[in-house]
């Protein structure tokens, strides 16, 4: 139908003509009350919110001289991360002449990679910025063990 009889059959009704498909030939149009269209959009909008997953960014901070204590404790935080679905960065920090000893740091890394291989992809690689060594983890979809049922030891329970 033309725009001037839809208008006046709206008007009619007493409600509002609202182009649902404007890139449509012939746009297409209903009619029907514009508050509770914004309100049925904004309900379908929270919820799709409540459904979207946020993926945050852990970091866990290691020395290079860092004790197996420590790395052991700090890998199974790193595990619970990802468990969660969350990114994890894992950072080498040298302080002063720690930095002429990069292969301490990148051993320490390559032990955590090897914890994390299960459960995790490498999302960037190994690299410096600056005096510190970095390396990004990711949650890895077709993982061979799920995360949850990890124990310490990294093995199935």
């Amino acid at each position: 139908m033309t725009p001037r009889d839809a208008l006046t059959i709206s008007q009619q009704k007493g409600k509002d003509l609202i182009e649902v498909v404007p890139n449509a030939v012939p746009p297409v149009c209903k009619i029907m009350d514009f508050g509770k269209y914004k309100y049925e959009l904004q309900k379908k909008e929270k919820i799709q919110k409540k459904h979207q997953h946020i993926s945050l960014v852990k970091e866990l901070r290691f020395h290079p001289n860092t004790d197996v204590h420590d790395f052991e404790f700090k890998a199974k935080h790193a595990l619970q991360f990802i468990a969660d679905g969350h990114k994890v960065k894992a950072t080498v920090i040298f302080k002063g002449r720690e930095i002429t000893y990069k292969d301490h740091g990148e051993s320490l890394l390559n032990r955590l990679t090897e914890r994390l291989v299960d459960v995790a992809k490498i999302d960037q690689p190994l690299h410096m910025e600056g005096r510190n060594m970095i390396i990004f983890y990711a949650p890895d979809k077709s993982a061979k063990v799920k995360p949850e049922k990890l124990t310490t030891d990294n093995k199935p329970a």
